[in-house]
């Protein structure tokens, strides 16, 4: 059955090679890390909701607004997921429907974001408020679409088809449903986030890595299925 269903579009992916040691508390029981090719990442992702329907309903002045994430990818059996630390999203209704159905760890903080087009490229941005600063994350990309390509770290952080949270002594699974995504090529990348502020002293390494690949994923319609206790 679906939970829930909307748009997913423009998300921005800012992925960083990381220690695993920095994931291993926050790993579900019953889920390991998951990794590409020995590599383990953490990603930071921006995007847009749109269109959002919770269990065929559209809830008012919660069917458009954006998130932004820091995730990471675990496996469970055949299945590739992700485990969010961190979800931000304008909407208090959301926040208390996710983090009381889902057990995810969304807050609430004042977003806004900004898409631009001009003759040569195109640039996006997320941005929020926290403790009167803004934080904010942005590309610059090319203008026409390609296919992201087989065994590639961009695959790699792009089909993850499941969710997993854990509640006490409890691991949920979700299944996210959507097709494989299109990308324009960043050509420019420029963030402003205090890591360790946002997400704890854990990720104040985030700071001063480089990240290993950015991507712009144009997005798709995406349902999130009604979670189950693999526990």
């Amino acid at each position: 059955m679906t939970f829930l269903s909307a748009y997913w579009e423009n998300l921005i992916l800012i992925n960083y090679q990381i220690d695993p040691n920095i994931l291993k508390p926050f790993v579900p029981k019953g889920t390991q890390l998951d990794s590409f090719h020995g590599k383990y990442y953490v990603s930071i992702v921006g995007f847009m909701f749109k269109n959002t329907r919770v269990l065929g309903f559209k809830l008012p002045y919660h069917i458009n607004f954006e998130e932004v994430n820091l995730r990471f990818y675990v496996k469970h059996n055949n299945k590739r997921g992700v485990v969010f630390i961190k979800e931000i999203v304008p909407k208090p209704l959301i926040t208390l429907v996710a983090n009381s159905i889902y057990h995810e760890h969304y807050q609430t903080n004042k977003m806004k974001h900004r898409w631009l087009e001009s003759e040569k490229h195109n640039e996006f941005q997320y941005q929020w408020k926290l403790n009167q600063q803004w934080q904010s994350f942005s590309v610059k990309t090319e203008k026409h679409t390609s296919t992201i390509k087989e065994n590639t770290e961009e695959q790699f952080i792009t089909e993850h088809y499941f969710g997993y949270t854990k509640h006490k002594n409890n691991t949920f699974e979700y299944e996210v449903v959507h097709p494989t995504w299109q990308q324009l090529r960043v050509i420019d990348v420029d963030i402003n986030i205090n890591f360790e502020t946002n997400y704890g002293e854990r990720f104040k390494i985030l700071q001063t890595l480089n990240p290993s690949s950015v991507i712009l994923a144009k997005g798709s319609a995406v349902s999130v299925k009604n979670k189950r206790n693999i526990t």
